[in-house]
């Protein structure tokens, strides 16, 4: 199983120095990639009352293309995005700038991309949110072809593009797209076009119908659902490390090839805290490995 780091968004603030210190931090202690969250605008929840969305303006988030760009010349782990909301970015600049982190890591990157749930971020990119996901359902097989073709000419109900390409394009032709998702249509959609996805559930039922619903769909698309590989998440508990290590092996029994711990909420304060916790997560999970 491969261990990875989720990066703090919305507790380091914009400090370029804490994105530096805690990315070549977490490649020091053995972790073998960093995942980072995205969002592009966070909403007044005064002009948006009730409001119940987990962000804010207040939040502050690192735009993840950027981040891990600049990640790229620092450290030599995969890099992730887990998720970029796809559906209310472009499509032909997503390719570009995936193509681009992909160049800079030399291969070492996977794009995790999701629906999002935030309306005041769509209306703002000026994408329809509630077709997000047939927009997201066309976007994945052109982003392929955007990092494989050397000319491209598509006509589809949300994009048109007509005889063009990328250059220079990136190392892995295509680059692995992985999907989270907690529906039965995201399910579906896994199924049929992801290289891999994130779970928003834990092991047990949930993700068994899960599993089933997304070898279902791979099954009728032709595709190898054990070919899906599958990423679990973990937060780490200061205050009961066992169930931590208890919880990385129901993720390794369910069959998991990833697992990345999320070290956000804890207040923690200062990168040295985050990467102190995840020291102690990354140790208990190796050590709990069979």
């Amino acid at each position: 199983m491969r261990i990875g780091a989720i990066f703090p968004q919305t507790e380091l603030g914009g400090d370029a120095g804490a994105v530096r210190a805690y990315g070549q931090g977490v490649e020091a202690l053995g972790y073998d990639h960093l995942l980072a969250y995205d969002h592009v605008l966070g909403a007044d929840p005064e002009a948006h009352a009730p409001w119940t969305g987990p962000y804010t303006i207040a939040t502050t988030f690192h735009e993840p293309f950027v981040m891990l760009g600049y990640l790229a010349g620092l450290v030599g782990i995969e890099l992730v995005t887990g998720i970029v909301i796809l559906p209310q970015r472009q499509t032909a600049l997503v390719a570009k700038q995936a193509a681009e982190v992909d160049l800079l890591t030399g291969g070492r990157f996977r794009l995790g991309v999701g629906l999002g749930w935030n309306a005041v971020e769509y209306e703002a990119l000026g994408q329809p949110f509630d077709r997000r996901g047939r927009r997201m359902s066309e976007q994945i097989p052109l982003l392929r072809r955007l990092w494989t073709d050397t000319s491209v000419t598509h006509r589809g109900e949300f994009d048109t593009v007509t005889a063009a390409g990328l250059a220079p394009p990136p190392v892995q032709r295509p680059i692995p797209v992985w999907i989270g998702g907690r529906t039965d249509p995201a399910y579906r959609r896994i199924g049929r076009l992801a290289d891999g996805w994130f779970p928003q559930v834990i092991p047990g039922p949930d993700l068994d119908h899960a599993l089933e619903v997304i070898a279902g769909a791979a099954t009728d698309a032709g595709r190898d659902p054990a070919a899906i590989g599958m990423e679990g998440r973990v937060g780490w508990d200061p205050a009961d490390p066992d169930r931590f290590a208890r919880q990385v092996g129901r993720w390794r029994e369910a069959g998991a090839g990833w697992v990345t711990v999320n070290t956000m909420g804890l207040g923690l304060a200062t990168v040295d805290d985050h990467l102190d916790a995840l020291r102690r997560a990354h140790d208990l999970a190796m050590s709990s490995a069979p």
